[in-house]
């Protein structure tokens, strides 16, 4: 049995709520989803600053549960946390972003991006360049500023981002398209039937792709890349093997 951990960035409920339901939707059989939502922090992840109180309180979930997965999924589009908790933990940890650009570009072609606002644009164009696949995006299709509650979003604007899809096939000459951010998990597989083009969603993506390194990855624990500095946080701490 493959223990997946996936990490809500964010501290909306009912965002959790679909990150789990795309989570389990993808996991393939033999693999036990646990998801959970961030101790502390902000009902949306928008600014470099959410992202780094963000990166904080993931970091603090994966120590709290250390021990009790396989391999662990940063489900934000921003992927707040991925690089330090990839060198501290002794499992494979992916971000939802890390996963939908890799898996995008494998599709071949170019891919565009299509989120629910345009306030998380500098949040999405960090991750992306973060990827090395920026030369693959067609370009980010946004709605406007966003007012509402995240938890919601994917209902309310369903219609704008089909329209932002379409927009990015035919004007901007997409060939695959990720559905970006947490809000929005599970909404990849309610438009594709509507669309031309192939449609990741980042959390189905790193579920899959997270089940795949567990397979790759050698058996017994392996060392942390950094050996635990003296006189770290009992919070920080969990995260060393």
């Amino acid at each position: 049995m493959r223990r997946l951990l996936v990490v809500n960035s964010n501290t909306n409920p009912a965002v959790t709520a679909r990150i789990d339901t795309a989570a389990r939707a993808a996991a393939s059989a033999g693999t036990a989803i646990t998801t959970i939502t961030a101790p502390f922090g902000c009902p949306l992840v928008v600014t470099r600053s959410d992202w780094l109180a963000a990166a904080s309180a993931t970091l603090a979930a994966l120590g709290e549960h250390r021990g009790s997965y396989d391999a662990a999924v940063i489900a934000c589009f921003g992927d707040p946390g991925l690089e330090a908790a990839k060198e501290l933990l002794d499992v494979p940890v992916l971000g939802i972003a890390e996963a939908a650009f890799h898996a995008a570009a494998l599709h071949g072609g170019r891919f565009g991006l299509i989120c629910f606002t345009s306030d998380l644009r500098p949040m999405f164009l960090d991750a992306l360049d973060r990827s090395g696949l920026a030369g693959r995006c067609t370009g980010l299709r946004m709605g406007p500023p966003f007012t509402s509650d995240a938890g919601t979003v994917a209902e309310t604007h369903e219609a704008l981002l089909e329209r932002l899809c379409r927009e990015a096939i035919e004007q901007d000459g997409a060939e695959v398209l990720i559905i970006a951010g947490g809000p929005l998990a599970g909404l990849a597989a309610t438009l594709a039937t509507r669309l031309p083009v192939p449609l990741i969603d980042g959390t189905s993506a790193a579920v899959r792709l997270a089940e795949a390194m567990v397979g790759l990855a050698p058996p017994g624990p392996r060392p942390p890349r950094r050996p635990l500095p003296s006189g770290q946080p009992e919070s920080l701490r969990r995260l060393y093997p």
